[in-house]
């Protein structure tokens, strides 16, 4: 039978792993050398595994991949034959216990709850998965005397800012209330970076930090997160409402952009120097995002529509000193190292819809 990637995955899915593989990184570093992918059942660990394992088809890096997971059927579901492969070993366990599985040169920490309907119901393992998961995972880095982690943080670091701007550097900082349960995610994420400068500290850990901004691509119909309503929408073939005037402005990354970015920063970042990942052709509001949705793809005749009448007039923008900072990431830095993005908002939407659609 043939384990290929490219023959047990979907064509369009494979065209974005495909893309990755040719990032502009020295791929060479991972020669011969084992990945620990945390959260690899992930929107952007799913990526990442298929991304090393195609290098290996197409490049012969002899790349081991261990693909951590919580859930064994759901992994298999998900990655299927490939799992029949000798390159990859799934590991099964939840990343707030202590590790167990042989050591690895280099580490990708990813998982993490991200959902707005997780910190509701579990708040507790939320939190958990970047407080006690990070130093788990840090503690199996530096026993593997592993070459590099990348810690997989978030915008959400940042909180409320008013820095006067219209983005956000690495070196801005914002509220957040910690005695909210609300931001178990925001707060176990900032735990975590200050976990990865700690272990570097006191360690001698090689440890990067990211800090993606909103990932979108080809979700399940299911996801409640805004973007992917949108994308379900247009899948089938729905008109769009919006029950809010959709004014908030948001960095979206593709995710294979932000998954080369990842890779990008794994290799060339400096020891716990945040980098965030963005690309400004996708900066867009809410209601932008669902106007493009439906612009996207005109022969379907969809529609943008507000569920009050009032949400309808396009929004004012704040431009006071004393306004809320958009969540507009500056990725400037992560730019200097070298790293360039290729997928803008509307291509972006079109592959996430064309993943969705394939048989």
């Amino acid at each position: 039978m043939d384990y290929n990637v490219q023959s047990n995955i979907k064509k369009t899915v494979f065209s974005d792993i495909k893309e990755i593989t040719n990032t502009n990184v020295d791929w060479n570093r991972f020669d011969g050398k084992t990945v620990l992918i945390t959260g690899a059942g992930g929107f952007i660990g799913y990526y990442l595994v298929l991304t090393f394992l195609a290098r290996n088809d197409l490049y012969s890096n002899n790349i081991k991949v261990l693909a951590l997971v919580r859930n064994r059927e759901r992994a298999e579901k998900k990655f299927g034959v490939l799992l029949e492969r000798d390159d990859i070993e799934l590991v099964v366990a939840d990343v707030t216990n202590r590790l167990e599985c042989e050591r690895a040169d280099f580490v990708i920490h990813a998982a993490s709850q991200a959902s707005n309907i997780q910190f509701e119901t579990d708040p507790v393992g939320t939190i958990n998965a970047n407080l006690s998961g990070t130093s788990n995972i840090l503690d199996f880095a530096f026993e593997s005397k592993s070459e590099s982690v990348l810690v997989v943080s978030s915008l959400k670091v940042y909180g409320a800012l008013h820095n006067g701007k219209n983005s956000i550097s690495e070196d801005d900082i914002g509220y957040i209330d910690f005695t909210s349960y609300k931001n178990c995610y925001a707060v176990g994420k900032r735990a975590s970076e200050t976990l990865a400068a700690s272990y570097c500290k006191q360690f001698g850990l090689n440890v990067k930090i990211a800090r993606p901004s909103y990932i979108y691509g080809a979700s399940s119909l299911t996801d409640d997160r805004v973007w992917a309503q949108f994308i379900a929408n247009v899948v089938r073939h729905e008109n769009i409402l919006l029950k809010s005037n959709g004014a908030a402005n948001r960095s979206f990354c593709y995710v294979t952009d932000t998954v080369s970015a990842l890779i990008y920063i794994m290799l060339n970042g400096e020891n716990v120097t945040p980098y965030n990942i963005s690309y400004e052709k996708s900066d867009t509001t809410i209601r932008n995002f669902a106007k493009t949705a439906c612009e996207v793809f005109p022969e379907r005749n969809m529609t943008l529509a507000f569920a009050n009448p009032e949400d309808a007039k396009e929004p004012e923008i704040d431009a006071s000193a004393l306004a809320k900072t958009p969540e507009i990431l500056d990725s400037s830095r992560l730019r200097a190292l070298g790293w360039k993005p290729l997928v803008d908002l509307k291509e972006g939407i079109r592959r996430a819809v064309g993943i969705l659609e394939e048989d």
